[in-house]
């Protein structure tokens, strides 16, 4: 009797685990179907580049000095059928510090851009397209050595780019072309002080002649325009990448023919999965910016000019 019991729960279970086995066998695949099935891709970056040099009873003379940059990149892509949804979050802050020299900033930057497009089939690579840019920055910024008065704040200015019209993006995403005749450009100085100074372009503030101040100056201007854009990335190289950034604006409004260029180039260089050299040159010309120069101990505001920054960098880079 106890043999038989044994043998009926030996056969009871071996009747379980093979339903069980079949119940899994049937419905994995659906499952699995459920769990793959997604239209997101999704791409994150961060790093950190570091730079140092110190000298120590060093004959030929030099500044000791410190460099750190932290950079993130962030992008978000929805596919399906003829629609795309692009986005993209960069933000970078870089410090630097020197012998006999406070703290200073070196990089800022807090940039959201989004593209929502539609094509008519999915043969075409070119999409109607509507736009979105936002960019500021983190903290206050200072034309050096003068490191009382800020030239720039966050949100002072800030930059919204808005606008609908035609995007050309290559299947590999490797190559985008965004032309656009109706773009608005909205920008915004929420700082009183730099608002009465006419920064970045706003309609400054009106002052009597005795100095008293009349009408205070606007905190935002709006733009409307024909925007042009550009996103080229190669492996010119084996693990070399090259990648450009092109944006073109100008105002129908004021001064049409006046054109905002903003172009960033950048060689990435892969050491291995976690190390890599960077490599950048940034260059902004904008009617609106003027340019701030120290005069005999005072800080005074000259005319635009092109402004250029150029990047050299070692850092460890995480991908997930």
């Amino acid at each position: 009797m106890t043999k038989l019991l044994s043998f009926a729960c030996l056969l009871f279970l071996f009747t379980i685990n093979i339903f069980s086995q079949k119940i899994v066998t049937t419905l994995s695949p659906e499952v699995k179907k459920k769990e793959i099935t997604t239209y997101w891709v999704k791409k994150n970056k961060i790093g950190f580049d570091i730079s140092e040099i110190a000298f120590v009873n060093w004959n030929a003379g030099g500044t000791s000095s410190i460099s750190g940059l932290l950079k993130t990149k962030f992008n978000r892509v929805y596919t399906k059928d003829n629609y795309n949804w692009s986005n993209e979050l960069i933000m970078r802050y870089g410090l630097n510090k020197q012998d006999g020299i406070e703290l200073r900033k070196t990089d800022d930057v807090f940039q959201f851009n989004s593209a929502f497009g539609y094509r008519n089939d999915t043969i075409s690579n070119w999409y109607h397209t509507v736009k979105f840019n936002f960019n500021t920055q983190f903290t206050d910024g200072y034309s050096y050595p003068n490191k009382e008065i800020s030239v720039s704040k966050p949100f002072a200015p800030a930059y919204v780019f808005l606008g609908l019209g035609a995007e050309y993006a290559a299947k590999e995403k490797d190559r985008t072309l965004y032309l656009s005749p109706f773009t608005s450009k909205m920008t915004f100085v929420f700082d009183q002080r730099l608002a009465n100074q006419g920064a970045f372009g706003v309609v400054k503030a009106q002052y009597d002649i005795n100095g008293n101040l009349i009408t205070p100056g606007e905190k935002s201007k709006i733009e409307l325009g024909f925007l042009l854009t550009a996103f080229y990335k190669k492996e010119i190289v084996k693990n070399i990448t090259l990648e450009n950034r092109l944006s073109l604006y100008s105002d129908y409004i004021h001064n049409f023919g006046n054109v905002d260029i903003d172009y960033d180039l950048s060689l990435d260089l892969v050491v291995n999965e976690h190390v890599r050299t960077n490599i950048g040159a940034h260059s902004i010309y904008d009617d609106d910016i003027k340019a701030k120069e120290e005069i005999n101990g005072e800080q005074v505001t000259v005319g635009p000019k092109m402004q250029l920054k150029q990047v050299l960098g070692v850092g460890i880079v995480y991908l997930f």
